[in-house]
């Protein structure tokens, strides 16, 4: 399915009908403020092995995933004050936030450190299906065959559509990946420079 969505007004009978689809175990394809993301429920084992098995991935590499809002974090992360205080700052926005996971999270969603990778996008769509579905959705990019992420949905359709359940055409993507900031133990740790300013944590 192939599913058109207004990234600044989502509507939302077509988010109902996304969330739908991954409350029944479903994968589907949408726009973050980074890349088109490869997504299912993270309580959905199935939906994750079958999200695994699309990005030919070693099942001890979790995927990061998204939650709605910052208050939605503190669900599925320990976050400290000063956690809290600097993703306040930056959130929503291109960032992934490494975390220790809480008893929320599946254990296959967490490395062997028990820490998880989170995100809160700058993407209504994104967010708005999380926020509507009741649980954090994977958040991994839709990538070619050479691991180039990909930008457009109507190519990106052609190419996943027999693999996945939906696709939603959310518009253009900056086609950056996100910063990725470990704030384990208060000590924040620059992962990855992306898309983002992380000047505060220099």
């Amino acid at each position: 399915m192939y599913l058109k969505i207004n990234t600044d007004n989502p509507q939302i009978r077509h988010i109902n009908n996304a969330v739908s689809l991954l409350k029944k175990g479903g994968i589907i394809i949408y726009p973050t403020d980074t890349f088109y993301g490869i997504g299912c429920d993270i309580m959905n084992k199935k939906a994750i092995e079958k999200v695994y098995q699309i990005k030919q991935r070693n099942k001890k590499q979790p995927f990061s995933f998204i939650c709605p809002d910052l208050k939605d974090i503190s669900k599925y992360a320990k976050v400290s004050n000063f956690a809290y205080r600097n993703m306040k700052r930056l959130l929503p926005g291109p960032y992934t936030f490494v975390l220790a996971g809480s008893r929320m999270v599946p254990k296959i969603m967490l490395t062997k450190r028990k820490t998880a990778g989170i995100r809160v996008p700058d993407n209504l769509i994104a967010t708005t299906i999380a926020k509507q579905l009741g649980n954090p959705i994977i958040s991994t990019s839709a990538t070619d065959i050479d691991g180039k992420a990909l930008e457009d949905p109507a190519f990106i359709y052609d190419m996943f559509n027999k693999k996945v359940d939906m696709v939603i055409d959310g518009g253009k993507v900056t086609g950056k990946a996100s910063s990725v900031i470990s704030l384990i133990d208060d000590i924040p740790e620059i992962i990855r420079y992306g898309a983002g300013n992380v000047d505060i944590f220099n």
